[in-house]
């Protein structure tokens, strides 16, 4: 029987992946045309992946150069800078405050992000869902080892947990757990091409797709 459920923020939560997108986008407008839609595409096949994790990358294999740390922390706050009142606006995925609001009570729900921690809590807190949720976990931690985290601390069997999410970075850390995955589809289907999972448009029916794991 399901007792926990993991949801993945941007894209599960709330719809705020092309907000990112765009601002990833405006980040880096001033470099070379070729280089911006090569570092567009790495972020989208990679939308579940920190921004700390991009960043490293997009120096050393797309621009080579090097990214010392006084650079790295001024993209990191410019990023937050641009995407953190749009993601404060952005409406909800269909379905999942419905849900929430509903049966919060009845299984332990955590938030398993790529977002910063800090960032992520103060978004959590200002749009008013803090109390629909046991524990928040954002970046640096893993999705992975946020998982076995929650697992173990909570005493949750992995068997009994349910992990949503939009990126292959949720489906491995589900993997990695054990925990059963359901993928939400919008304009990502490519990344679950041959991924053997249940796939869904929206939160709407989520309370059955729960219970068809029971």
């Amino acid at each position: 029987m399901i007792e926990a459920i993991f949801f993945d923020f941007d894209g599960v939560i709330v719809e705020s992946v092309d907000l990112k997108t765009d601002a990833f986008a405006k980040l880096f407008e001033r470099e070379d045309e070729n280089n911006l839609k090569d570092m567009v595409a790495y972020h989208l096949k990679n939308t579940g992946v920190s921004r700390y994790e991009k960043f490293g990358y997009i120096y050393e294999k797309i621009l080579k150069r090097p990214l010392d740390n006084k650079e790295f922390q001024a993209l990191c706050n410019r990023f937050a800078d641009i995407v953190f009142d749009g993601v404060l606006k952005v409406p909800y995925v269909e379905g999942v405050i419905e849900f929430l609001g509903e049966y919060s009570l009845l299984y332990k729900c955590f938030v398993v992000s790529a977002t910063p921690q800090k960032e992520l809590e103060e978004i959590i807190q200002k749009r008013g869902i803090r109390n629909l949720f046991k524990a928040i976990y954002g970046a640096p931690k893993s999705k992975s080892d946020a998982v076995k985290e929650i697992l173990i601390s909570k005493n949750i069997k992995p068997i009994n947990s349910l992990f949503i999410g939009d990126a292959l970075s949720d489906y491995n850390a589900a993997m990695a757990n054990c925990v059963k995955f359901v993928a939400r589809i919008n304009n990502n289907e490519s990344l679950f091409d041959g991924i053997n999972c249940l796939k869904i448009k929206n939160l709407v029916n989520l309370k059955s797709i729960v219970d068809s794991f029971n």
